[in-house]
């Protein structure tokens, strides 16, 4: 071993310092190495299991809101078919309330109408009856009593409406 330049002595006297320094290192240092190595792994254990249990927690969230919007989404399209629906029966009960109102118009009209002609008839009547009397007085020559022919007169009028009615 001298042709190497090794030195047997040396060589064990380095030995026996080496694994006095392992037996040291190991009672002093390695447990403590070894205890922080595991309290690391520990955490970096905990925080893996905190951070999946997170990542759980997020998903049953975003689960639940989706759960949420479509419960919001079915709301608000009920919402939107009871709007549709009332004013429809708004627009029906407008145009109802419309078409009454357009009726009762016309019957008020159609009634006016048939009570102004009803009083151009009797106006009509009676200037005809004097005009009659009047006509007659000329013919005749004479005065004529209109109190005592006008009834005669008037008979005459609706016996002829009746002809031409019937």
């Amino acid at each position: 071993m001298a042709e190497l330049g090794l030195h047997l002595p040396s060589l064990i006297i380095y030995l026996v310092n080496f694994l006095i320094l392992m037996v040291l290192l190991y009672f002093i240092g390695y447990k403590r190495i070894l205890k922080t190595l595991d309290d690391r792994a520990g955490r970096i254990r905990g925080a893996l299991e905190e951070s999946e249990r997170v990542k759980k927690q997020a998903e049953q969230a975003q689960v639940e809101m989706r759960q949420q919007l479509e419960t919001s989404r079915q709301g608000t399209q009920v919402l939107m078919e009871q709007a549709r629906q009332m004013a429809e029966k708004f627009r029906e009960e407008e145009m109802a309330k419309a078409r009454a109102e357009s009726e009762a118009f016309l019957q008020r009209a159609r009634q006016q109408i048939q009570q102004e002609r009803d009083a151009a008839v009797e106006e009509l009547r009676g200037r005809f009856a004097d005009l009659a009397i009047t006509a007659a007085e000329r013919v005749v020559g004479r005065t004529l009593d209109k109190n005592a022919h006008k009834d005669l007169i008037d008979k005459v009028l609706q016996d002829s409406g009746q002809v031409r009615r019937g």
